[in-house]
């Protein structure tokens, strides 16, 4: 009989380890909604030239059936590119505390797993792969607990040069 307690106790202490670790995803989750802006450090490659975003703009909704995951867009501002933008949509999940981003029409993945989430403020760490990361710095602009927020599901892509031609899509890098 005390083996069953024992091992009642373990399952019971499991399952409770489990379980709060997804309210923690949860609560991140919860806290990432909105829309947030400000410097991410990003960098696009196009036509043998680099260049540094000046600015950039994050939103994250939450999907209704996962309180965990969600979507929106991701827009990096340049002001010495050929173009005014680059946008992204983007699906977002947090497991065990690590936020994974993934960037829809560019194909790729960002980590984040190193940074400070409060109701204003989002600092940290990307990393892109094994041997590249940076920091960012964002401020909550906006949520949907506000009376304010705008929910825009449009769909976003880069400007065009100024003579409305751009052969490929910049791509986006870190160095």
């Amino acid at each position: 009989m005390k083996k069953f307690y024992q091992y009642c106790s373990l399952a019971l202490l499991a399952i409770m380890s489990l379980s709060l670790a997804s309210c923690e995803d949860e609560y991140i989750a919860s806290s990432l909604e909105g829309t947030w802006e400000g410097y991410t450090h990003m960098q696009s490659y196009y036509n043998g030239r680099y260049y540094n975003s000046t600015y950039s703009y994050v939103d994250f909704t939450t999907d209704p059936f996962s309180f965990t995951s969600g979507y929106g867009h991701w827009v990096d501002y340049y002001s010495n590119a050929p173009w005014d933008y680059i946008a992204n949509n983007i699906e977002w999940h947090v497991r065990n505390g690590v936020i994974e981003i993934y960037f829809v029409e560019d194909n790729y993945i960002l980590y984040i797993s190193d940074y400070r989430l409060t109701d204003r403020h989002f600092k940290g760490r990307v990393y892109w792969d094994e041997a590249t990361d940076f920091e960012f710095d964002l401020v909550h602009t906006s949520s949907p607990r506000w009376d304010d927020y705008d929910y825009g599901y449009g769909y976003y892509y880069y400007a065009p040069s100024p003579n409305g031609k751009a052969p490929e899509r910049p791509q986006r890098v870190l160095k």
